[in-house]
């Protein structure tokens, strides 16, 4: 079998995210020009009941942009395997902070409508009614 060179879209979005995997460790280096620091934090912060979480900044000037160090350490003892996954549930988590964003900053201004109309109606009568009522 012969190898097919990959489109550079899909090496670019391979270089996303960058994955080391050693010792009870696996380690990101995240595109921040793809993923914000709070979507790499949200993701990050789902993964705290499972391992260890350290985030780090790293400088990247190949890309013109930063890049975002995690480092998931597990527990106890896994396989590389275990690691892998777990990178690849971190990935899948990152798209899904991605969406929850961008639908978060599409509907805030039906959001803060509902609320103040919510709160405006649940004040009841006004003081002046209660004078009148008096």
């Amino acid at each position: 079998m012969s190898e097919v060179a990959l489109p550079e879209s899909v090496s670019r979005i391979e270089d996303a995210v960058r994955i080391d995997v050693g010792e009870r460790r696996v380690r990101f280096s995240v595109d921040e020009t793809i993923y914000d620091l709070d979507v790499v934090m949200g993701a990050a912060y789902l993964f705290l009941d499972r391992c260890y979480v350290f985030l780090d900044r790293e400088a990247d000037s190949s890309s013109g942009g930063g890049r975002v160090a995690v480092v998931l350490r597990t527990r106890e003892a896994t396989t590389d395997e275990a690691l892998m996954a777990m990178a690849g549930n971190f990935s899948n988590e990152l798209l899904n902070q991605a969406l929850r964003k961008q639908i978060g900053e599409a509907n805030a201004k039906v959001r803060e409508f509902i609320m103040a109309r919510a709160l405006f109606s649940a004040e009841g009568p006004s003081t002046i009614d209660k004078l009148l009522a008096e």
